[in-house]
């Protein structure tokens, strides 16, 4: 429930969503386990795990679940067999199996082996707070996040949203670790990765290290740029900061965590709903205060 990335996305058009209706429409896209020769399969699934509905909805957000299924057949696998029957069919005919005959005995293989794999899960989370014009993912890669948006723009027929971030942020991290003056509430961690512009793409990455340090600096004098930076907001979540307001390895405080832990451990369903509620509130104050700070905006 608690998004470990972010990416994250404005609506370029308000969206007036019925949780219900939503859900209808997921329910005609929902997941299906893959069949015998399916190499993979993809759906909606509930973003509860006991829960029946494929949308949860809390103080004006929603929370969807995308699940794939993908069946684990290694190549070496296919490999090994095709070899071992290639030797066969060249030792009893006495001549050399083709390549076209290797890659339908190849398709073959794979044909006879996929209902025998196992199957790997995986799940994509994401939300729409139309209210705020937002739709964030949890993904740390924009390839995980444009599959959960296409999907979720195929199910729906339209889904107008554009990156919120569309210009590099370098300078102003750099400016910020350079000493100009930050955003009320965001102070610096100890981990960054710095990039020259130049044709040599040198990158120097630094972990456990005070960002104030002399030879920090001097990479900075040397004309680097930020591209990620650890970063602490307002004492409830850390995270690293990307170039491209990709937030990665988002860790909230134990303070925040803790908030619902009155509810009753037999009441699940509460503590999952109050646990989103709690979540995506605070990731939307976060974007609020990233796009003040870069003026996002006043972007073209």
């Amino acid at each position: 429930m608690w998004f470990k990335n972010l990416k994250i996305y404005s609506l370029t058009q308000s969206l007036d969503i019925n949780p219900e209706d939503l859900h209808d429409q997921l329910s005609q896209a929902a997941f299906r386990p893959c069949g015998n020769q399916d190499i993979a399969s993809m759906g909606w699934t509930s973003p509860l795990k006991q829960g029946a509905s494929l949308v949860q909805a809390a103080d004006g957000r929603i929370l969807l679940c995308l699940k794939k299924q993908e069946r684990i057949l290694p190549g070496a696998v296919v490999a090994a067999e095709l070899e071992e029957r290639v030797e066969k069919i060249e030792r009893d005919t006495g001549a050399p199996v083709g390549k076209k005959a290797k890659q339908e005995l190849k398709q073959e293989i794979t044909h006879q082996l996929l209902p025998k794999a196992f199957t790997r899960d995986s799940y994509t989370f994401g939300f729409i707070s139309a209210k705020d014009n937002l739709v964030v993912v949890d993904a740390s890669a924009d390839g995980k996040a444009e599959v959960f948006l296409a999907h979720l723009r195929k199910t729906m027929g339209s889904l107008p949203v554009v990156p919120l971030c569309r210009r590099s942020l370098s300078p102003d991290l750099t400016n910020w670790l350079k000493g100009e003056a930050m955003p009320t509430g965001f102070s610096l961690l100890e981990e960054a990765e710095l990039k020259s512009p130049n044709e040599d793409g040198a990158i120097i990455r630094c972990k456990n290290q005070p960002l104030d340090a002399e030879e920090i600096q001097l990479h900075l004098q040397s004309g680097k740029l930020v591209q990620k930076i650890a970063l602490e907001w307002d004492e409830r979540m850390t995270a690293l900061l990307q170039e491209d307001l990709t937030v990665k390895r988002v860790k909230f405080s134990d303070v925040l965590r803790e908030q619902n832990e009155d509810i009753p451990k037999d009441q699940q369903l509460a503590r999952l709903d109050a646990d989103f509620c709690l979540m995506s509130a605070e990731v939307v104050k976060l974007v609020e205060v990233l796009d003040q700070a870069f003026g996002l905006a006043e972007q073209n």
